[in-house]
């Protein structure tokens, strides 16, 4: 909220507090989502300000046109921002209008007339069960300097990647204890919950990593270890990849 505490008059601060406040104790929005609609509102706010020249009310956003809405939609994507990032502040605004409404504030029936941008469809186009097999090898890259564990760890990752449908993030979340069944309980993107089957293949990759991981792993810390024995980054995978579809001959896709 410190994002637009400054660019809204005194009114419509108290709504948007409210709005945000809403959506975290009654919708149980995930903070990460949160954290983005205060800050899509926070960008509204303060080109409002500037549009308007002066920090808008009730009044003020109440009587927004079509046009002013476009004009800050035309402003971000003049500073780069991309019509998935622009959906999604559409839907912020969105969102803090129908509370406005919904809670006697004010309407403004010109928001719905605008559309939402047309996202790019981009089809996922899964590695074929051949080259999956190369690239969880993850050896095509190593030397004799590289340590066992390593590449024990790296095989653990990619495999838990592609046969347990992770993501990298999940992946390098996962405990110890959560690898000793046959499945995992995944707590994935806005907290929710899945379980997963853990492959044979999986098992097997994950206990040979533990039977040669020189560090002590705590029960509640992240099992797959960096070569200093802190948390492995996720960096360290996205560049692994990256590597080893270059070296393998992969499609960037």
């Amino acid at each position: 909220m410190s994002d637009f505490a400054t660019t809204l008059a005194p009114d419509a601060l108290e709504a948007a507090q409210a709005w945000l406040g809403r959506l975290k104790t009654e919708r149980r929005m995930s903070p990460a989502t949160l954290e983005a609609y205060a800050r899509d509102f926070g960008q509204f706010a303060g080109f409002m300000a500037e549009h308007l020249g002066e920090a808008p009310g009730n009044r003020a956003l109440a009587e927004l046109s079509t046009s002013d809405f476009r004009a800050f939609l035309a402003r971000r994507r003049g500073q780069g921002a991309e019509s998935r990032t622009l959906a999604r502040q559409l839907s912020s605004l969105r969102s803090f209008y129908r509370h406005a409404e919904r809670t006697g504030l004010f309407r403004n029936a010109a928001l719905s007339a605008l559309r939402s941008p047309k996202l790019p469809h981009a089809v996922p186009k899964p590695l074929s069960v051949a080259a999956a097999g190369r690239l969880v090898k993850a050896d095509v890259l190593s030397t004799d300097e590289t340590p066992r564990w390593v590449l024990a760890r790296d095989a653990a990752v990619l495999t838990l990647l592609y046969a347990c449908g992770l993501r990298i993030s999940e992946a390098l979340t996962l405990v110890r204890a959560q690898t000793e069944g046959p499945v995992l309980t995944i707590t994935g993107k806005g907290n929710k919950t899945r379980i997963v089957p853990l492959l044979p293949v999986a098992q097997k990759a994950v206990a040979q990593y533990l039977e040669l991981c020189p560090f002590a792993l705590p029960p509640k810390e992240p099992m797959f270890r960096g070569v200093k024995g802190g948390p492995l980054n996720a960096r360290n995978i996205q560049l692994l990849i990256a590597r080893l579809r270059g070296a393998l001959g992969l499609a960037e896709t």
